[in-house]
């Protein structure tokens, strides 16, 4: 299955010992690897389901180990509770969902990380934007804003109103400016915060067969000037659902931080990534004390997702994770900020 990869020099230094427990492993990586991709797993045939499972037994077999020991902490305010504020897509509970709105006032708020969802456009183009398709929070020409991002080039993006959508949604939180607001692209993101954010990117699965993701998104870190603070004190962080994206993301520079996505009821599975990824994003459902000391035990930063109300942010900050991903980052800071839990330095 492996071809010559095995007798290749330097392919592995350990191989005798990879190979006895590579076996050892096997079965459970591949149960776990069955539980990890239920959405998809189900149409893959046999032998698609050995080239899942195989890697995974891989990486747990022969892994170097999560990466907690890279770099040291970002600069970040003191705290009475030291955790990292993620603000997904934003401060997406007040403002349109990736846009610069919610970009902005993430950042005012005292959001450490911004996050983006990536997906290329039809003519290569990697835009901030969540949902494979259009139509939820896209308004505008139907030719153009409707279907799936991924068949529309920019110049079709662009003519899309991104944040309508938010106002009748929450008419209590609407407003006029946000009428209007167009789709990001990364580069524009990166333009507009440059080496003064800090970003948690996401590679999200999509129809395009065309374009290499990953290496577009590395290109784009280096051309802004990202990478040495990236490597550094994790300026930026790659986290996808897809464990093939995040290898492949390694396989182009094993430097960038990495954190494997997990979907409820499969968080730990997610534990296989210690090989490969700094760490994990658990499910809010999925979040328990047991994960998280399991996780530090590998090494692993836990960043559980997606809490948005004072009781659930209080409850899993208390079980000493490392951060969380929220909607609402400033009620995540008011709480880091008036309460002092019990917990060890996170893994930053």
């Amino acid at each position: 299955m492996f071809g010559d990869e095995w007798t290749r020099p330097g392919f592995y230094p350990e191989r005798g010992r990879c190979a006895l427990r590579l076996y050892a492993v096997a079965p459970a990586a591949a149960e776990l690897a069955q539980k990890f991709f239920r959405f998809g797993y189900g149409f893959m045939s046999s032998r698609h389901r050995l080239i899942v499972a195989w890697p995974l037994a891989l990486l747990v077999a022969c892994g170097s180990g999560g990466g907690a020991g890279r770099g040291g902490p970002p600069d970040a305010e003191t705290l009475l509770t030291d955790q990292v504020i993620v603000a997904h897509r934003g401060a997406s509970g007040h403002a349109p969902e990736h846009t610069f709105a919610s970009y902005d006032l993430a950042l005012e708020m005292g959001a450490e990380y911004i996050e983006q969802d990536i997906l290329p456009t039809a003519d290569g183009v990697l835009v901030c934007v969540h949902d494979d398709t259009l139509d939820r929070t896209a308004r505008g020409p139907a030719e153009n804003c409707t279907g799936n991002v991924s068949d529309k080039t920019l110049a079709q993006l662009k003519t899309c109103d991104m944040g309508s959508w938010f106002n009748a949604a929450y008419p209590e939180r609407a407003r006029p400016e946000y009428v209007g607001l167009q789709m990001p692209t990364l580069e524009e993101v990166f333009q507009r915060y440059g080496t003064g954010a800090n970003y948690y990117i996401e590679t999200k699965p999509n129809t395009s067969t065309v374009q290499n993701v990953e290496q577009s998104l590395l290109d784009l870190i280096h051309e802004y000037g990202l990478y040495e603070g990236m490597v550094e004190r994790r300026q930026v962080l790659v986290q996808s659902f897809i464990p093939s994206s995040l290898l492949t993301m390694a396989a182009l520079d094993p430097a960038v931080p990495l954190i494997q996505l997990a979907p409820a009821g499969a968080s730990n599975a997610a534990l296989l990534a210690a090989s490969y990824a700094f760490g994990i994003g658990p499910a809010i459902e999925d979040t328990t004390q047991a994960l998280v000391d399991l996780a530090h035990a590998q090494g692993l930063a836990v960043h559980p997702y997606t809490l948005n109300s004072a009781e659930e942010l209080a409850s899993t900050a208390a079980l000493c994770v490392d951060g969380m991903f929220t909607n609402f980052p400033d009620r995540y800071r008011a709480l880091l900020e008036s309460t002092a839990l019990d917990c060890p330095p996170p893994i930053r």
